[in-house]
């Protein structure tokens, strides 16, 4: 791989995603817990439910079975041991301030590390031969 393609994978797929991440799940830990003063750690509506959720949530249409796969894997990686880690700081409960910026932070964490992942594997895909009078166009397989 070419330097210019690691710096695109780390940069723009990792540090991009991870600002992205960090700023859409500000949003929604907002808009579904603003109605708390404190977040609990564990219930109905809680940091653990919400962790475990989270890489569930949004499953892009064409490639929903790779997505599925990834989020499959990405909760199963990061989830249990991100609520160990709670646990054994002894996190009971947040205020609705800290879980904003503790859910930003997890998703940007996990974009950082797992939109890479997913965008060398894309990347390395099947790609058809040139379609003829399509100029040199081609099509990628499993997208």
């Amino acid at each position: 791989m070419s330097p210019a393609h690691r710096r695109f994978l780390l940069l723009e797929q990792g540090v991009g995603a991870a600002i992205f991440n960090f700023a859409l799940n500000a949003g929604i830990a907002w808009l579904l817990f603003h109605h708390l003063d404190t977040v609990p750690i564990r219930g109905q509506q809680s940091i653990a439910g919400d962790t475990a959720a989270m890489p569930l949530a949004w499953l892009p249409g064409r490639t929903w079975l790779r997505a599925l796969v990834f989020a499959g894997l990405g909760a199963l990686a990061f989830a249990p041991v991100t609520i160990v880690v709670l646990d054994a700081l002894g996190v009971a409960a947040q205020s609705l301030r800290q879980f904003i910026l503790f859910k930003a932070s997890f998703a940007a964490l996990a974009a950082l590390v797992v939109t890479p992942v997913i965008s060398v594997v894309a990347l390395a895909d099947e790609v058809t031969p040139a379609v003829p009078g399509g100029a040199g166009r081609q099509v990628a397989h499993g997208a």
